[in-house]
């Protein structure tokens, strides 16, 4: 049955309106129309020209119902003919309209983009960063230069926008995630400008467009945010060809600058392409989100990657967990915003660069073991002090325990501790309850004790080598004692032994050094046999006084170079001499003093009194670069 025709007359009134509306705003027929934007006039214009766009869409797809529904036999050849002509000038109109609102979005979004300030974001972000350390080469614990690194979880609040009340049928988990920040990358009340613009292009077949324009104008957004973020376009050869201080300084900037994209910029950008698309298109919101996105987000990876495939160094092993941790830190962030199967591509990649960085660890520790044990110097330290070796690995040991929580999860094999002759023993049945981690660290004390050993031997004096094995030692006991976490991993166990190898060391010294001084103060072979004299052979004696005084002032003028810097450690040395020294020779000269004074030029056996002896073991171990002269009365 046809319509009536008063009806015809009113639809066709209507679409004529509607036409005129649209082809007022036709930029390619009128100059006017050219320069001015419809959204930028007053809200009474925006609203005509949205109702025209609606009026024509419809008239469309009553035309197109009524021309499937109508047999021909019912349909007059004038009617068809005002069908025909009413369709193509909706088609043309439409094609005006999509042309018209392609540029309306394209403006709105360059124009209602907020002003990006990422020095705000910086400043919180490193409020709430933690210090890291670095070990050196020879530096004790308060030498090693202090790095910020980040590994904070910040609470940040996910902003709302008006115009987007209505947007609730989907919240996507990601928002969930307590370290992310949503901020409104596109002013608010554009927001709903921009939604019934997309709604009117995907009516109409125009979501490729839609889409062409809002990748096309985001791109160049985040590409501005990313140079204010300091994140440059660099390859993973570019990267490798930096020194390693060049790359440190880079790392700091790319985890404060990857913890702003990851948690404010591309979450902010997700939340915004929901605003806009969600509920108009299927999956129209992630297409936008990630032509928006995915080129930045796979540059922004590009830098962790090559430092995960770079060579590896000791000193590069603290860096690469700092970098590990951020990355682990951000992941639960990317995992949720990065959450589609379209972005799957990002998110893979997140996750083999941590396991990529988690793998170099492992294999910088293991190296290390291995560079420790074959430390190739062979020139005896001057005075038996405190080895280079012993310093950076002690310092490295201490750093290692500061990142126990990651490498506990990263070391799951014990330490491989090999068979050879030119390898330590360690017995692993006393450790069982030990972790790897644990075990690792151990296996280092043990293989730089190894080390220690074969580089005493260098040592021409046998007690210069004790005294070099005793301050090494000592040194390794005073540092796990100084730090909580490292004593913890070690155990009381292997630390008793490593006290006993020290005293040990100290032992062998003083009976290396001081048994044949002390034998000239013994009372065998001054007495004679038969003699009507106080029976002391005074040419014996005399021979005993010189004797002493020629070793212990060879042992002064030696030891006195020696060096043991620890200034307790030194004192105990000291007083436990004193306690052998001392008594035996006040005891020798109370009993021997008479027979030297009462012959001829005492002075020349008598050279020292036991005050002088007491005085003289104060310069025992100072490091002096020359031996003081003996102090006496």
């Amino acid at each position: 049955m046809e319509p009536p025709e008063n009806s015809l007359d009113s639809d066709d009134s209507k679409l004529e309106t509607a036409q005129r509306i649209i082809l007022r705003w036709d930029s390619a027929a009128s100059e006017e129309a050219r320069g001015k934007m419809i959204f930028q006039s007053d809200r009474d214009e925006v609203d005509r020209f949205l109702r025209a766009v609606d009026e024509i869409q419809r008239s469309l797809s009553s035309i197109s119902f009524s021309s499937s529904s109508s047999s021909s036999a019912a349909t007059t050849a004038a009617a068809a003919t005002a069908v025909d002509d009413n369709e193509v000038k909706a088609n043309s109109a439409i094609q005006i309209a999509m042309a018209r609102l392609e540029d309306e979005f394209r403006n709105i979004l360059l124009s209602h983009t907020t002003v990006f300030e990422p020095d705000s974001l910086f400043l919180e972000e490193s409020s709430s960063s933690s210090s890291s350390v670095s070990p050196s080469l020879c530096g004790e614990a308060g030498d090693d230069s202090s790095v910020t690194t980040a590994t904070e979880e910040e609470e940040l609040n996910s902003p709302g926008g008006s115009g987007s009340s209505r947007l609730t049928r989907r919240r996507s988990s990601y928002r969930s995630t307590s370290s992310i920040r949503e901020m409104d990358l596109i002013s608010p009340e554009a927001v709903s400008d921009l939604r019934s613009i997309v709604q009117r292009m995907v009516a109409a077949g125009y979501s490729r467009e839609c889409i062409q324009v809002y990748g096309t104008v985001r791109k160049s957004a985040m590409e501005t945010i990313f140079k204010q973020l300091g994140i440059v376009k660099i390859s993973i050869g570019d990267v490798q060809r930096l020194d390693w201080e060049a790359v440190v300084g880079k790392m700091r900037q790319w985890i404060r600058a990857a913890k702003v994209c990851i948690r404010v910029v591309f979450s902010s950008e997700k939340r915004l392409c929901e605003q806009l698309f969600d509920g108009i298109c299927t999956a129209m919101d992630e297409t936008c989100f990630m032509e928006t996105v995915k080129a930045s987000a796979l540059r922004l990876f590009t830098f962790p990657e090559a430092v995960s495939i770079s060579r590896r160094s000791p000193e590069k092993l603290f860096k690469i967990l700092d970098l590990h941790d951020a990355l682990t830190d951000m992941l639960p962030d990317i995992e949720a915003i990065f959450d589609s199967d379209s972005s799957d591509t990002i998110r893979v990649q997140a996750i083999e660069i941590q396991s990529r960085l988690a793998e170099a660890a492992r294999g910088i520790l293991s190296e290390f073991e291995n560079a420790v044990l074959r430390e190739p110097s062979v020139v005896p330290v001057p005075g038996g002090t405190i080895h280079p070796l012993t310093r950076y690995v002690m310092n490295y040991i201490v750093m290692i325990s500061d990142y126990k929580q990651t490498l506990d999860d990263l070391i799951m094999s014990n330490p491989s501790t090999g068979s050879d002759a030119n390898t330590p023993d360690m017995d692993f049945t006393e450790l069982e309850s030990k972790s790897p981690l644990d075990l690792h660290l151990i296996w280092l004390m043990v293989v730089l004790h190894f080390n220690l050993e074969e580089k005493s031997k260098h040592y021409r004096d046998t007690s210069l080598a004790h005294i070099f094995i005793m301050n090494n030692i000592h040194y390794i006991v005073q540092k796990v004692k100084r730090s909580p976490e490292l004593r913890e991993m070690i155990g009381d166990h292997y630390l008793r032994k490593l006290t006993g190898i020290f005293r040990h060391a100290a032992t062998n010294y003083q009976r290396a050094t001081w048994v044949r001084v002390l034998n000239s103060l013994r009372d065998e072979g001054l007495h004679v046999s038969g003699s009507f004299s106080s029976g002391v052979s005074r040419s014996a004696l005399r021979e005993r006084f010189k004797a002493f005084n020629t070793m212990f002032e060879e042992v002064h003028r030696t030891q006195s170079t020696w060096s043991v810097p620890d200034a307790q450690l030194r004192e105990e040395l000291r007083i436990s001499l004193s306690e052998h020294l001392i008594p035996a020779y006040r005891s020798f000269l109370g009993r021997f003093r008479g027979h030297i004074e009462s012959g001829r030029h005492p002075e020349n056996y008598l050279k020292y009194s036991v005050e002088d002896i007491e005085t003289i073991v104060l310069d025992f171990f100072e490091g002096y670069t020359t031996p003081p002269h003996l102090r006496r009365r």
